[in-house]
């Protein structure tokens, strides 16, 4: 499991294959509906930036990128509550469909605010694309319009993913012992 990281995880969850076929669905799917839109994708930094660059090869129409970075988490294994964003977007997104790429939909607090942020910046529409989805977490009303896989209420890190700024790197998502965030 990926060396000195790989020790730190309980259990795999979704292997780098199953990822990259789930990952090409959602391209496939997201495909016909933005078409002739020419969308916005915008991830969500840090943890989406994998999972989007994945996502836009997987979704072959005509596209603009962009990022955006908030901050509700630090270094904590539980969003505060508090969005704030830390780098904006670049470019006008009047009248633009956008995409928002996240990797993890929990509270949905972030989304929640992306989504009201961006209609009120002028977008057409928002749709919400999220590698994982952990329902239980919910707190704001908001739902994913593609979601790559539901997760259990457990901490998960790797393809992007991370706690306290490691573990990105790794090639699949798996479930972070609890004695390595408890300390």
């Amino acid at each position: 499991m990926n060396g000195e990281m790989g020790q730190d995880i309980l259990k795999v969850l979704y292997t780098e294959e199953e990822i990259a076929a789930r990952v090409r669905e959602l391209g496939a799917e997201m495909a016909p509906k933005f078409q002739d839109k020419r969308p916005i994708f915008i991830s969500v930094l840090r943890g989406a930036f994998i999972f989007m660059a994945d996502i836009v090869r997987a979704c072959q129409v005509p596209c603009d990128v962009e990022f955006i970075a908030v901050s509700s988490y630090g270094d904590a294994t539980a969003s505060s509550g508090v969005v704030k964003i830390t780098h904006d977007i670049q470019q006008d997104i009047s009248g633009r469909h956008l995409v928002v790429v996240e990797d993890i939909l929990d509270s949905g607090n972030t989304l929640s605010f992306l989504q009201q942020y961006f209609l009120t910046k002028g977008a057409a529409s928002v749709t919400i694309c999220t590698l994982l989805d952990k329902p239980e977490r919910r707190k704001k009303a908001i739902h994913a319009d593609y979601v790559g896989f539901a997760v259990p209420d457990e901490f998960v890190v790797g393809y992007g993913l991370d706690y306290a700024q490691k573990y990105r790197n790794l090639p699949y998502i798996g479930i972070l012992k609890p004695e390595v965030y408890s300390n």
